[in-house]
Formats: C-alpha cells, sequence, structure tokens
C-alpha cells in the first residue's frame, strides 16, 4: 500500500544533489575520536624527536629526565596501549561498561597529556599548546559522547516480558 504524498512533496522533490545523512552510532564516533587521538599522540611523539638535542638525549639513555630503561618503557608502551585499545573497546563493549570505560579514560588522560608540557621552553609553547590543546579537545569529544549517550527508554510491555524469560540454560542444565 502506498503511502499517500502531500502536495508539497510533489512540488519540492529531493535534488539531485541532496547528501544523505545517515546517523553514526555512538560507538563509531568514540572509536573515530580515539583513532584520532592515537595519531595525534605518534606524531607529537614522533615531531619531537625533531627539537634540535631530542636524538642526542635518546643516545645518552635520557628522554624527558628520566632514564630510558625496562620501566621507563613499560610505561611508554603502557600510555600508548591504552587509547589503541580503546578504539576496539568502543566498538566492541556493551553500552554500559563501554560508556562508564570510555569516561574514565578520557578523564584520566587529560591531566596525563598536560603533563606532557611541564617542564618546557616557552620557545616550544605553540607546539605543545597546540598538540596538547587538540588532544584535549578530542578527549572532551569523546567524554561529551560517552556523557551523552542516547538512552532507550523501556516500555511497560518489554519490562513485563523481561520480568517472564526464564534464565537460558545450558544442555547440561536441562
Amino acid at each position: 500500500m502506498r503511502t499517500p504524498q502531500s502536495h508539497t512533496a510533489l512540488e519540492n522533490p529531493p535534488s539531485q544533489s541532496t547528501l544523505e545523512h545517515l546517523r553514526m552510532p555512538v560507538q563509531a564516533k568514540l572509536a573515530a575520536a580515539w583513532t584520532s587521538f592515537m595519531f595525534l599522540y605518534i606524531y607529537v611523539d614522533y615531531f619531537h624527536l625533531y627539537k634540535p638535542g631530542a636524538i642526542d638525549q635518546i643516545r645518552g639513555g635520557v628522554v624527558f629526565g628520566f632514564d630510558i630503561g625496562p620501566p621507563f618503557l613499560t610505561v611508554g608502551l603502557a600510555s600508548v596501549a591504552i587509547p589503541a585499545l580503546m578504539v576496539m573497546l568502543s566498538m566492541t563493549l556493551p553500552a554500559r561498561v563501554n560508556r562508564a570505560t570510555n569516561l574514565v579514560v578520557a578523564s584520566l588522560y587529560i591531566p596525563y597529556s598536560i603533563f606532557n608540557a611541564l617542564g618546557e621552553s616557552w620557545d616550544w609553547a605553540f607546539f605543545y599548546g597546540l598538540s596538547i590543546g587538540l588532544e584535549v579537545l578530542l578527549l572532551a569529544f569523546i567524554l561529551r559522547y560517552a556523557w551523552t549517550w542516547p538512552r532507550r527508554a523501556a516500555s511497560p510491555a518489554t519490562l513485563a516480558a523481561s520480568l517472564d524469560r526464564e534464565p537460558l540454560r545450558t544442555p547440561q542444565q536441562t
């Protein structure tokens, strides 16, 4: 059965240049933001190597005043691995756990990102201000989308049906 169209729909058909706008799931937005954060995070560290004296410090066994050794490299690996895992976790975790995980991790990474600018000279303020500002902006985006995660209101029929359901049983339990 065809739905009758209003006279305005017939008079104003959509133009060929109208772009389709699909609603993107929150999980995809979060994964995209974590992916952007990872690219930025890695490139800021990479571009830091162009800073005069950075390579000499690494050759001397020191980075940002920390001795290069297993503890430093383990912390460095963890600081990159956590956002990398958040890309995958944002797409696979159940909604409630996903929301909480994104809120906690993004909240912890804001001061961690700001910490990277400590001890730097004012000559590099624009570089660190821009890079850390963009990182914090992406983390704020993550916090916003995780905080405002859409909720689906349960109808009384859905609640009643869920109360009547028996728990799933494995073949050994029957």
